[in-house]
């Protein structure tokens, strides 16, 4: 079992890399080539990554990694129309994107894999709780973020909100979600948080019997958050 993590030197943020570590203590037979922004990723030439994933990233390095996996476009495009397993958190969906539109309304173009867009706001974070469903998956974690996706994703859409918000302040539709690629705001991280959803994403990996490091304690903690978010989402209704 081979995973990339795509440029781990940028795509850091927000504890993300937890992401990886945690798999790593599920997979500890898993080979892991993490793909520095100097390198040619591995996808370019390997047909047996049972997942690929990128974290969270500052604007900046957005700009850097477009530019970089730009001349991968078409290859990427042929991966997710073949079922590859991708995950890609936080605003790293966004390189993925049309376009992003800075404050003073110039554009930077993406690889516009993606009917969608995003645009930054960097004088306001925005922070929120989220709790919604992924299939039948109840889904919690954070978001933190300059950027707020826009588009029509309601036709490739991750999951549905029920606190929170979704590619935006007025959708309920978060993330994207096409074949196996899933890219989401969510963080966290968002593996460690969600422990269902973690054996799901294994499974899709190709993980015949998937099981959790620390499986018991990941769920005695996911029970206590999730009460406190359905709380918190009854709340503020």
């Amino acid at each position: 079992m081979k995973i990339e993590v795509l440029y781990p030197e940028f795509c850091n943020l927000n504890g993300d890399m937890g992401n990886v570590k945690y798999l790593k203590k599920c997979l500890p037979e898993a080979k892991f080539i993490e793909t520095s922004i100097n390198e040619q990723p591995a996808f370019c030439t390997q047909d047996d990554l049972s997942l690929i994933y990128m974290g969270t990233l500052s604007e900046r390095s957005q700009e850097i990694v477009i530019k970089k996996l730009m001349s991968y476009r078409q290859r990427i495009e042929e991966l997710i129309d073949k079922g590859q397993v991708f995950l890609f958190t936080g605003n790293s969906l966004e390189v993925l994107g049309e376009y992003i539109i800075n404050e003073d309304k110039s554009k930077i173009e993406a690889l516009g894999i993606f009917n969608v867009h995003a645009k930054r706001d960097m004088l306001h974070r925005h922070n929120s709780f989220f709790l919604g469903k992924y299939e039948d998956i109840e889904l919690l974690g954070f978001k933190s973020q300059f950027t707020m996706l826009y588009g029509d994703n309601s036709n490739e859409y991750f999951a549905t909100v029920e606190m929170g918000i979704g590619i935006n302040k007025e959708s309920k539709l978060e993330g994207i979600k096409k074949n196996n690629f899933i890219g989401t705001y969510i963080i966290g991280p968002v593996l460690i948080l969600n422990p269902e959803f973690t054996l799901k994403l294994l499974s899709l990996m190709g993980v015949e019997e998937p099981k959790l490091a620390f499986e018991k304690e990941m769920i005695e903690a996911y029970k206590i958050r999730y009460k406190k978010f359905k709380e918190l989402a009854v709340k503020n209704k």
